[in-house]
């Protein structure tokens, strides 16, 4: 009897051993595809559709300003390796995009904001639309789809379907990540629904850059601008902001780490409030944006 059970135990475990070491194996065994991202909330994006079948690099570096930045020599080089770049809109791209292009011909740009009707940048100067391209800095253009969940469902759709062309035996995996995606972008649009669901439709919080427009738009709310077209306020603008913070009750002003804190301060110490951080940038986007919601409903005006 304990001869059979001995043998027994000689046969399973290998067997249990063998079972472990495939169970264990990662679902992905291959060389991940190479894309390359214009900002970090996209890498989130990539990440978990992609999962570990893509190596997403981000342009952009944490800090960096996307109105403005101009590409290392490293990622120029680092570049040439990726099979896809994931473009979305903001306005360094209108004078990169052609240049990556060239950088590498045979890399797909896929731009993952199409399908999405652009809103016109906060400003008393806007004249309406302009024919000769969606940038920010080029038609008035509000570039920060990324800060709307609903958007977000949208841009998701357009990075699969890329990810599908450019890695067909992926599909599977790609299809299922974006499903359980798609759901988590569904819960966070009703928690931040939900914040402000007994708020008045029109109720307004005050930022130093107007990056969003489209956040406030998805929840009933609406931004006050301290930056216009790009330019800090002149003197009167600025204490226009102050005469009317005053007359709403504001007593903060949002600031992104991207941007001079300046002319937020000179407010916040004219209105006797504080200046609060609340940055569209942030890697990890989804609980970013949760908190940014939870920062913004308790000053709404």
């Amino acid at each position: 009897m304990m001869n059979h059970r001995v043998t027994a135990l000689k046969w399973i475990a290998p067997v249990l051993l063998l079972w472990s070491f495939f169970f264990l194996l990662p679902a992905f065994a291959g060389t991940p595809v190479k894309v390359t991202v214009s900002i970090l909330p996209q890498k989130y994006f990539l990440e978990r559709i992609g999962g570990d079948r893509v190596d997403v690099s981000v342009m952009v570096l944490p800090g960096a300003n996307p109105a403005t930045y101009e590409p290392k020599p490293k990622q120029m080089a680092d570049l040439a390796q990726s099979k896809l770049y994931f473009a979305i809109g903001v306005p360094f791209e209108t004078v990169w995009l052609n240049r990556f292009a060239q950088a590498n011909p045979e890399m797909t740009i896929v731009e993952t904001q199409g399908g999405i009707e652009k809103l016109p940048m906060e400003s008393k100067h806007h004249h309406g639309k302009n024919d000769h391209g969606d940038s920010e800095a080029h038609s008035g253009k509000d570039p920060h789809v990324w800060l709307s969940p609903p958007l977000v469902m949208v841009q998701a759709r357009n990075c699969l379907s890329a990810l599908v062309k450019a890695d067909p035996e992926g599909r599977a995996s790609y299809e299922a990540n974006y499903r359980q995606f798609i759901l988590e972008l569904a819960d966070l649009d009703l928690k931040i629904a939900r914040l402000f669901f007994n708020e008045k439709t029109g109720k307004r919080f005050m930022v130093y850059h107007p990056a969003w427009g489209y956040f406030a738009a998805a929840y009933g709310l609406v931004q006050i601008p301290v930056e216009i077209e790009g330019k800090s306020p002149t003197p009167k603008a600025l204490q226009q902001l102050i005469d009317r913070a005053r007359k709403d009750g504001i007593r903060v002003v949002f600031v992104q780490p991207q941007f001079s804190t300046k002319s937020a301060e000179t407010i916040a110490h004219a209105i006797d409030g504080m200046v609060i951080a609340a940055d569209p940038l942030a890697l990890d986007w989804q609980t970013n944006l949760l908190h940014v919601a939870e920062q913004f409903k308790p000053v709404l005006k």
